[in-house]
C-alpha cells in the first residue's frame, strides 16, 4: 500500500515544497538524511513527530518524481 497520502503541499509552508503530514519537516530533509547514511531509527529518534510510514512516503515520493518520460530525438 502506498504511503504517499502522507505528503502534503501547502503554498503557505516552505513555499509549497512537499512536507510530511503538514508538519514542518520537508520530504527533502528526510531524503537528505537517508542519503547521508542515517538509519530510519536515527531519523525517528531525531524527529519524534515522524512515523515510520513518513519515511516510506518520502522514498515513494522520490521514486515517483524520478520517473520521467524519455524523449528521443530522431
Amino acid at each position: 500500500m502506498s504511503e504517499t497520502h502522507r505528503i502534503t503541499v501547502d503554498p503557505q509552508q516552505y513555499d509549497g515544497r512537499p512536507c510530511l503530514r503538514g508538519l514542518r519537516i520537508r520530504v527533502k530533509d528526510v531524503l537528505d538524511l537517508l542519503a547521508a547514511g542515517a538509519s530510519r531509527v536515527d531519523i525517528l529518534q531525531d524527529f519524534p513527530l515522524l512515523e515510520a510510514g513518513d519515511i516510506t512516503a518520502a522514498l515513494a515520493f522520490a521514486a515517483r518524481q524520478s520517473d520521467h518520460p524519455v524523449l528521443r530525438v530522431a
